[in-house]
């Protein structure tokens, strides 16, 4: 009897912990660009723990049509960030290492992706 009670404990334990929402993963750290501002001036952007594995097209330099690409990435991140030269992570990319990679002001950037 009482392997039976330590059986339906463990199963309803796991089913618990099977049904906890989890969270996703995310970069600790900070990801830093500079983009063009409206009024011509170098502007400086951050990405506060930025999640892991999704694409982020970088909201100030979305639109090719209507701004120039960012540039002088800075990943301060605990994670790989792979930044790319168009939206919705396409077009040629470059990988900066984790806490201490950078971009100098030749690489422009309009998406990143987290690993």
């Amino acid at each position: 009897m009482r392997l039976r009670a330590a059986l339906a404990t463990a199963a309803g334990a796991l089913a618990l912990i099977v049904a906890l929402p989890t969270t996703a993963a995310a970069a600790e750290g900070r990801f830093e660009y500079t983009y063009t501002g409206l009024d011509g001036r170098p502007q400086v952007a951050a990405l506060e723990d930025p999640p892991s594995g999704e694409c982020l097209t970088l909201p100030e330099v979305a639109d090719p049509g209507s701004s120039s690409p960012a540039h002088s990435p800075r990943n301060r991140t605990d994670a790989r960030a792979e930044v790319f030269t168009d939206p919705g992570c396409t077009g040629d990319s470059f990988t900066l290492r984790p806490h201490t990679g950078y971009g100098t002001e030749r690489l422009k950037v309009r998406s990143v992706r987290f690993s």
